[in-house]
């Protein structure tokens, strides 16, 4: 009898909210297959992740292919885009029979950040490099190091705000003397983030209006609603992109890479730029809510108005 079923891969292994694409694109076929790959072999988050990584490497081979192989063209490229879905897919299984056997290390995190940042850089520049040596098209060599700075920017962005947030946090908590609050915090993802949403104050009046309701709808359906996050950049520019070739059997155009590029660096500076600014009016209420507890005398032995706001 199968120890593992789908059922319970989705209730342990499942992010309450995830990435749309995630959800809808990658859970479904991630999710069945480690119901068989942790019932019928051995294989550990480690070696899938290492996997991932050689799927990650053909698949930009698959990219420069057009520019190295005489004749080669569009099939490479959509064979380049599934590869990387594919490496994706093994990505999500690693993290997900990790939580499932529980054989997750610290080290094995780090190997899976790594292995995902090498992935998509070889990817990205193998796909932007190779369609400028096809096409002599100058564009591609100005977008790639736009690409690499905007996924640079919104992994340092998004640490930093899961830093900040965590750090708020946890002085409410110390200065209202919650220590059950206290004892639950640990390290968050920063994919989890969302957008920089203060936590859930049980004296707070329930949030009304447009973005409420459709948060709530995504929610239901555990789509967070930072809808374009890095896992949506990255596949739309390697998965996305190189798809667009296929227009060039209806337009004129050879592809909409460029296009899909611009399309990616702009939509996800957006919600960079909501994060920050919703973690802007977070900091503004931490600060309101500090001065509550020192004057009221909530912390022993703190005069009102003593910076308990742990900055470096």
């Amino acid at each position: 009898m199968p120890r593992f079923t789908f059922a319970q891969v989705k209730e342990e292994t499942y992010k309450a909210k995830d990435a749309w694409w995630t959800v809808f694109l990658v859970d479904p076929l991630a999710g069945r297959l480690v119901v068989w790959t942790a019932n019928r072999t051995g294989v550990t988050p480690n070696q899938l992740t290492l996997g991932a990584g050689i799927l990650g490497l053909f698949s930009a081979l698959c990219f420069v292919a057009p520019a190295l192989v005489a004749g080669g063209g569009w099939p490479w490229l959509l064979l380049g885009a599934l590869l990387f879905h594919l490496s994706f897919v093994l990505d999500c299984m690693d993290g997900k029979i990790a939580r499932l056997k529980g054989t997750g290390s610290v080290f094995g995190t780090w190997v899976d950040f790594v292995f995902d940042r090498i992935r998509f850089f070889g990817c990205v520049m193998a796909l932007l490099i190779g369609q400028w040596a096809v096409t002599g098209n100058a564009a591609y060599l100005v977008v790639a190091p736009v690409v690499v700075f905007f996924d640079l920017l919104r992994y340092l962005n998004g640490s930093q705000v899961a830093k900040t947030r965590r750090g708020m946090q946890q002085t409410l908590a110390e200065l209202a003397g919650d220590t059950d609050r206290l004892a639950g915090m640990g390290d968050a993802d920063p994919e989890d983030d969302e957008m920089g949403e203060a936590p859930d104050r049980p004296d707070a009046p329930a949030p009304t209006g447009f973005y409420p309701r459709v948060r709530d709808m995504l929610l239901r359906h555990r789509v967070r609603p930072h809808l374009f996050s890095g896992i949506e950049f990255e596949m739309f520019l390697c998965v996305v992109a190189p798809v667009t070739v296929l227009v060039a059997f209806v337009t004129p155009l050879n592809s909409l890479i460029i296009p899909v590029a611009v399309f990616s660096v702009l939509a996800l500076a957006f919600f960079e730029c909501v994060l920050v600014l919703r973690l802007w009016k977070e900091t503004r209420r931490f600060e309101k809510r500090r001065r509550e507890l020192l004057a009221s005398g909530a912390v022993p032995g703190a005069a009102p108005g003593a910076d308990a706001s742990g900055g470096s």
